[in-house]
């Protein structure tokens, strides 16, 4: 194997996390290249095992964060030991890696980063593929019973697949990155069942599953659990109510993640024989959040961050609203101009009162006149050059029994949350 050469490799020894994320950025011609030959390649050379861990592998449209973050949490729960990595952060690069609920160091991901450029040689990785190693050994020296890795793109060729899951789940399947997965639920869904592998369970937590995913199951011979049938949830005024072949929680207390997000999580957690009472998965239920889903950073009037940017994670967003009592809505948006715009946005139309509507100020961004265009017919909209400056005048318009819902992509929510925490650093 082709080594870096040894003053690279000693300059390279002091680069802060910074350098090294501007490095990832310049070393590969494009951002996305799906394939899993140059990353296996590296993998093998980096000697890492996980055949003696439980490995669970998320992928799906939305949902996957925070599908990982309730096993996460049930998990330690159970006072078992858990790393995660999951993509993309919303402000600081540490977010990908958890180790038992905890960020790690800078130096520890800058020691990955070098141990992945002395591996590779000449071998060109991009962002996602060099950050996914890295992950993958800050993971393996952690030494953590369990492993929850969420897929990047897709599944069949996402970087992350080099991985034999013991549990593969897909979320949800909805139309997105069509330019990589296919212009159809069909493909999406046949690209997503990339993960599964022969013998083992999978939880389906699309509940309108497609012929390709079922003719999948078939083909993979997996061992399919499907939401809807094979485990199911309700809810009603006393809670959320699930019911698993082995286990069963009524009266839970309704989760601050996405409802069918949840009821995935929880067959997992049984198929982990995780062995959690009624009382332990309500407290699961209780402290499982996760920065930008469904989060509330204020009231009077209350605010809450959502990074919905397709159609199937605005009818969730639009689904959990409509049981929420506000005086009237108001929405600071902004997207990637690669998005279908009008589909994503179209669930909230009968339920948001005002538009603010913003440039997103970042490669493929969409300009706000873009959102305007599509919202021509609503009453009130306006457009503002920042995220920032359309959060801000919303604010201002909004009263205190208002909601002020931010969302359209995860760069919006970073923008959010980075200016929340210059107020933070300025009150103290």
């Amino acid at each position: 194997m082709a080594q870096v050469p040894l003053n690279q490799a000693s300059l390279k020894e002091a680069w802060s996390l910074q350098d090294w994320l501007t490095y990832l950025n310049e070393i590969h011609p494009t951002n996305i290249e799906l394939g899993l030959e140059r990353v296996s390649s590296v993998f093998k050379t980096l000697n890492i095992s996980f055949l003696e861990k439980t490995v669970v592998t998320v992928a799906g449209t939305n949902g996957k964060g925070t599908t990982c973050a309730l096993i996460e949490q049930a998990v330690l729960a159970a006072n078992k030991t858990v790393g995660v990595f999951s993509s993309p952060h919303l402000v600081d690069y540490r977010e990908r890696v958890r180790i038992n609920g905890e960020m790690l160091s800078e130096a520890a991901h800058c020691s990955a980063f070098l141990q992945v450029e002395k591996a590779r040689g000449n071998t060109s990785l991009t962002y996602f593929e060099f950050g996914t190693l890295a992950a993958m050994q800050l993971l393996f020296d952690a030494g953590v019973d369990y492993l929850l890795l969420e897929v990047g793109l897709g599944g069949r060729l996402d970087a992350v697949n080099i991985i034999d899951p013991n549990i593969a789940v897909i979320t949800g399947i909805d139309l997105d990155h069509q330019d990589w997965l296919g212009n159809s639920k069909e493909l999406i869904a046949k690209e997503k069942a990339g993960i599964f592998r022969a013998n083992i369970p999978a939880v389906i937590g699309e509940p309108e599953p497609t012929e390709s995913l079922r003719q999948a199951v078939l083909d993979y011979q997996v061992d399919a659990k499907w939401q809807g049938s094979t485990f199911c949830y309700s809810v009603n005024e006393q809670g959320f109510h699930w019911q698993g072949k082995e286990s069963k929680f009524d009266s839970l207390p309704s989760p601050h993640i996405p409802l069918q997000n949840a009821s995935t999580a929880l067959q997992v957690i049984e198929l982990l024989k995780l062995e959690l009472d009624q009382q332990a998965i309500a407290s699961v239920f209780k402290h499982t959040r996760l920065p930008g889903r469904r989060q509330i950073i204020q009231s009077n009037p209350t605010v809450i961050l959502d990074v919905a940017h397709n159609p199937q994670a605005t009818r969730l967003l639009a689904a959990d609203l409509r049981q929420k009592k506000f005086k009237r809505l108001i929405a600071v948006v902004g997207m990637l101009a690669d998005k279908d715009i009008s589909e994503t946005l179209a669930p909230m139309l009968d339920l948001v009162d005002s538009w603010y509507c913003a440039d997103l100020n970042v490669p493929r961004g969409a300009k706000a006149k873009a959102l305007v265009s599509v919202l021509a017919t609503t009453e009130k909209v306006l457009e503002f050059t920042t995220v920032e400056n359309a959060y801000s005048e919303a604010l201002q318009q909004a009263d205190k029994e208002d909601c002020v819902i931010v969302f359209g992509s995860f760069f919006t929510i970073t923008d959010i949350l980075s200016l929340h925490s210059k107020y933070l650093l300025s009150e103290d």
